[in-house]
C-alpha cells in the first residue's frame, strides 16, 4: 500500500519550528536558513489544506491543529532517530544462539557470559528459551539441556552430571541435623518436578517421603529457588542453579548427600553445524566453564547417593561424542 504522506523536509521544518517556536531557531538547528524553513512550512499547510502557526510579529503561535501535530511528530522523529542509533550500532559479526532452559540461563550461564563476550566481542550472543520439555529448534545454533543425551539428528556432548542436592538458608539449616528433620520443616516442590524429593529420599536412605509440617508448590524451578533464597524452606535443586549461591554462603546443603540419575547436562547441535565459527568458540569456552563447575561437586564434599544407584542407560556412540576424542 502506497503511502500518502507529506513533504518530509516540510514535516521536519513544522516540528523543530513548532518545538522551538521561531522559525530562526528552528533553521539553525536544520542548518538551513529561516527564509527556507518558513517556505517549507507554508507548502506543507497548503498540502494539508489549514494553517499550523499563527504568525505574529515577534513569535508563533500554534493553531489547534498545530497543537495536535506537532507532538506527535517529535515522537516519530525520536523514534526514527533511536532505531537508527540501535542499527548503527549492530554488530555485523557472527551470531550464536544458544537455546536453554530460563533456569539454567539465569542462575549459570548468563553469569558467566561476560568472560565468553570480553574473549570473542565480535560474536553476537543471543539466549533463546527452551527446556527440557520444550522442541529442539533449527534456528539455534545449539542448545545446552537437560537429559540422556540422545536427541536424533543431533551431536551431544556431556557437560556434567545431573546431580540433585538440598539447599536452604543457613537460618532454616540451623533446626535440620539429620535428614528426618525435615518433617519439622517447609519443603518447597516443584509441581512438575515433584518426584525430586522421592529421589533424594531414597539417596538418604528412607523408604518413604518425610510428611513435612508444610509444604509450598511452585510452577518453576526458577521461582522455587527464590523462595529458598527468601527463606521459605527447603528445597532439592540441581546443582548448578544453586551453585553461585553455596559459594556465596547465602545458601547451604543441611545434609551432604546429593542424588544423580542417568542423565546429564549437554550441548547439543546439529552435524551441519559443527564447524560454524561462533559454535567453535562457545563450544570450547562451554567445556571450560563445565569442568569448572564439576570441581565445584569436589569443593563443597559432597557425598554420592547413600542406597540409591541407577545404572546409566547405554548411549549411541553416533550421537554422544566425548570431548576428548573430539577435534579441537
Amino acid at each position: 500500500m502506497t503511502r500518502q504522506m507529506p513533504s518530509l523536509n516540510g514535516l521536519r521544518a513544522f516540528e523543530a519550528a513548532g518545538r522551538h517556536g521561531s522559525f530562526k531557531a528552528a533553521a539553525e538547528e536544520l542548518n538551513v536558513t529561516q527564509t527556507a524553513v518558513s517556505h517549507m512550512v507554508r507548502l506543507l499547510e497548503k498540502h494539508l489544506g489549514f494553517a499550523l502557526f499563527r504568525r505574529h510579529a515577534n513569535k508563533l503561535e500554534l493553531t489547534d491543529q498545530g497543537r495536535a501535530f506537532q507532538p506527535g511528530l517529535t515522537e516519530a522523529f525520536d523514534a526514527i532517530a533511536r532505531l537508527s542509533e540501535q542499527v548503527a550500532s549492530m554488530q555485523a559479526g557472527p551470531v550464536l544462539t544458544v537455546g536453554v532452559a530460563p533456569t539454567l540461563a539465569l542462575h549459570w550461564l548468563i553469569p558467566r557470559l561476560t568472560s565468553f563476550n570480553r574473549n570473542h566481542p565480535n560474536i553476537e550472543v543471543r539466549v533463546a528459551t527452551g527446556g527440557a520439555m520444550l522442541p529442539l529448534r533449527d534456528d539455534w545454533t545449539c542448545t545446552v539441556r537437560r537429559g540422556a543425551g540422545s536427541w536424533p539428528g543431533y551431536i551431544a556432548e556431556e557437560l556434567f552430571p545431573s546431580t540433585l542436592v538440598p539447599v536452604c538458608t543457613p537460618a532454616v539449616a540451623a533446626g535440620l541435623l539429620r535428614p528426618r528433620d525435615l518433617h519439622t520443616a517447609t519443603l518447597i516442590v516443584v509441581s512438575h518436578l515433584r518426584e525430586q524429593w522421592t529421589w533424594w529420599f531414597e539417596a538418604a536412605g528412607l523408604s518413604a517421603p518425610i510428611q513435612p509440617a508444610n509444604e509450598v508448590s511452585f510452577e518453576s524451578s526458577m521461582m522455587a529457588i527464590q523462595a529458598v533464597l527468601d527463606g521459605v524452606g527447603v528445597a532439592v535443586a540441581q546443582l548448578p542453579y544453586v551453585s553461585e549461591a553455596l559459594a556465596a554462603g547465602r545458601l547451604v546443603t543441611p545434609f551432604p548427600i546429593v542424588d544423580q540419575k542417568y542423565e546429564g547436562w549437554y550441548l547439543a547441535y546439529r552435524p551441519i553445524r559443527e564447524k560454524d565459527p561462533a559454535l567453535l568458540a562457545f563450544r570450547n569456552w562451554l567445556h571450560g566453564e563445565a569442568e569448572l563447575q564439576r570441581q565445584v561437586h569436589k569443593r563443597l564434599g559432597l557425598t554420592r547417593p547413600l542406597t540409591r544407584s541407577v545404572a546409566p542407560k547405554p548411549l549411541p556412540t553416533t550421537v554422544v561424542t566425548p570431548l576428548k576424542n573430539r577435534k579441537k
